[in-house]
């Protein structure tokens, strides 16, 4: 997995671009350019890897990634599986404020809106109770064209300003050490190993000799560039997985998802767990469930 440089094509006639996707998988690479995204999740899950930091997404959900982060989206493994059925759309706006925005953002009335685009460098997730509201200024701002797109624009961005308080960033990107386009390759490569290896018996050496490093230098080198220890990291993607599989029902009881997630011991499992997420596997179905029958009774 790469970090790849991209060059969102923006015609001629465009200043803010709307990309509609619906394809078996999301594109698997991770990559970065120098347009802020907005990204609404209308159909699919998995994981969005932004910076240092892993997010599940489902559908319904819509993250603001910052100019210039290394994320992806990474469908679940399932959507890889061929004749599997599975699909993922979504609807994407990308606009540079540096580009042919920036006289725009420059003016008197936008101060305020570039102010928050500043303060959001490393993107959030946008709050349950706008998500419909931006997303139906993403579908009108979809529809558009000429100068009545760019209007769209500004009444989407006007929504997004509507956030109360600081949204969690996605990322602590901006308190670590810049990356370069071969660092990010490497990194890359890191990520994807452990993903895809995290539910077997997954060593320090194992990784380093995919990064070809030596161990000693493999942990000093993952600490420095993603602010996470080698075992955090794993036990965040193990935990992570785990949650899910909880979730969704698929596995006998607890002891069955812990062992799927690579833990050799339910007793390190549940430590583990309670670190990652707070609270006890049994504590966090129990949230779980409470929290679908207070919705459902709510919804009714």
């Amino acid at each position: 997995m790469k970090v790849l440089q991209f060059t969102i094509p923006v015609p001629y006639d465009k200043s803010v671009i709307a990309e509609k996707v619906c394809q078996a998988y999301h594109y698997p690479y991770l990559h970065r350019h120098k347009e802020i995204q907005l990204t609404w999740i209308q159909k699919g899950e998995g994981v969005l890897i932004a910076g240092n930091n892993m997010h599940d997404y489902a559908a319904g959900d819509i993250f603001l990634i910052g100019a210039n982060m290394p994320h992806v989206f990474k469908s679940n493994p399932e959507y890889f599986v061929a004749d599997s059925g599975k699909e993922v759309k979504a609807l994407t706006i990308f606009f540079n404020a540096e580009g042919k925005l920036t006289h725009i953002f420059n003016l008197p009335e936008m101060k305020q809106y570039s102010t928050f685009i500043q303060q959001h460098q490393e993107g959030f997730k946008v709050p349950a109770y706008l998500a419909d509201n931006i997303s139906q200024a993403m579908i009108n701002l979809e529809k558009k064209g000429g100068l009545d797109q760019l209007v769209a624009f500004f009444e989407l961005m006007k929504a997004m300003a509507t956030v109360n308080n600081k949204p969690e960033p996605l990322c602590t990107y901006g308190n670590l050490p810049s990356i370069t386009d071969n660092e990010g390759i490497r990194i890359g490569g890191i990520y994807n190993y452990i993903m895809q290896h995290y539910s077997k018996e997954l060593t320090l050496d194992d990784v380093a000799k995919v990064a070809f490093m030596t161990p000693e230098s493999f942990c000093r080198y993952f600490k420095k560039h993603t602010g996470h220890t080698f075992v955090t990291f794993l036990n965040e993607v193990r935990i992570n997985e785990a949650c899910k599989k909880l979730i969704a029902h698929r596995f006998e009881n607890i002891n069955t998802v812990a062992y799927k997630c690579g833990f050799k011991s339910i007793t390190n499992f549940n430590r583990v767990f309670k670190v990652v997420i707070g609270i006890s596997p049994k504590g966090y179905l129990e949230n779980y469930h409470n929290n679908v029958v207070t919705m459902g009774r709510v919804a009714s």
